[in-house]
């Protein structure tokens, strides 16, 4: 299920699965992704030839995105390429930060990304997924978050989120601890991995732990296939694309965010009464820390 106001783009499905293909395919992909125009109007020879590659490596790396071939593709690259030129600020769409870039157009260009990333990671994001997670965490007796890095501040934002509405959570970022506690999980507890690649060796030694003691398991990454996905009951993926200057940068964390909202939403909808409850007394509980004037408009 996914929503169907906005299409998922093709370059934003090729770059999620890309570290899932073979090295040959994963050249292929990088031309479709930087060069979808140009691909766009390339023979399947042309573009295996541009790739160093054979045609019947294309036609894999179609399958392996989800066409049926290579006419498909062009068809898809044809009409996402139509939109673009339509709508002039999609120019900026995969576009890198350059040492002779000024400050306004590195401003541009972050300011595009991070939205831009919120909103494919709203686009295909799966609701199915989505409602089984909120289902096992409404009903979780505790919630473990996993998170290392930059994926850390986002475990910390979920569990404080979860905890002011009475939701037992904790995150964790150090191995030691994080392994400790998911020892401790049991059937009926849910356990979230947090990795934008999906290969952070402590965040999955924890997840996996969970996973045998019993835990729901439930991976947000933004690599459908990646390897914290194989140890997951469930997958919720985001859409965030990191560039030279922007590894660990805020579009992943931003996407990452937004995943955390709408699984918080939609357990505070199941939970309502209990909610509204636990929000009045913990906002009643800060509200002498406020000055007068913060005060007054509660």
């Amino acid at each position: 299920m996914k929503d169907e106001a906005r299409q998922v783009s093709t370059a934003v499905k090729i770059r999620g699965l890309l570290p899932s293909l073979s090295r040959a395919e994963q050249r292929v992909g990088r031309i479709i992704v930087e060069e979808a125009a140009t691909a766009a109007q390339m023979t399947i020879t042309e573009l295996a030839k541009r790739a160093d590659t054979s045609e019947t490596t294309v036609i894999r790396f179609c399958r392996a995105i989800g066409v049926s071939g290579y006419p498909e593709l062009r068809l898809k690259l044809a009409a996402e390429s139509g939109r673009v030129q339509d709508d002039p600020a999609q120019e900026a769409i995969g576009s890198d930060i350059s040492l002779s870039d000024d400050l306004g157009q590195v401003v541009k260009t972050i300011a595009f990304a991070d939205a831009r990333a919120v909103e494919d990671t709203a686009a295909q994001l799966d609701l199915e997924a989505l409602e089984k997670v909120i289902t096992a965490i409404a009903a979780a007796r505790r919630i473990d978050i996993y998170g290392v890095g930059a994926s850390a501040f986002v475990a910390q934002d979920f569990q404080q989120k979860l905890h002011r509405i009475g939701l037992t959570a904790y995150a964790w970022s150090d191995l030691h601890l994080a392994l400790t506690s998911a020892a401790l999980l049991a059937t009926g507890d849910v356990a979230v991995g947090i990795s934008h690649t999906g290969t952070t060796v402590d965040t999955m030694e924890a997840f996996a732990e969970a996973g045998r003691r019993g835990a729901t398991t439930v991976a947000l990454t933004n690599f459908p296939k990646s390897p914290i996905t194989r140890e997951a009951d469930l997958v919720l993926t985001t859409a965030a694309r990191e560039t030279t200057f922007r590894s660990g940068a805020m579009a992943s964390r931003l996407a990452q965010l937004t995943v955390v909202d709408c699984v918080f939403v939609g357990v505070a909808q199941r939970t309502y009464d209990r909610t509204r409850t636990a929000l009045e007394a913990t906002r009643d509980a800060v509200r002498s820390r406020r000055t007068k004037a913060e005060r007054g408009r509660w």
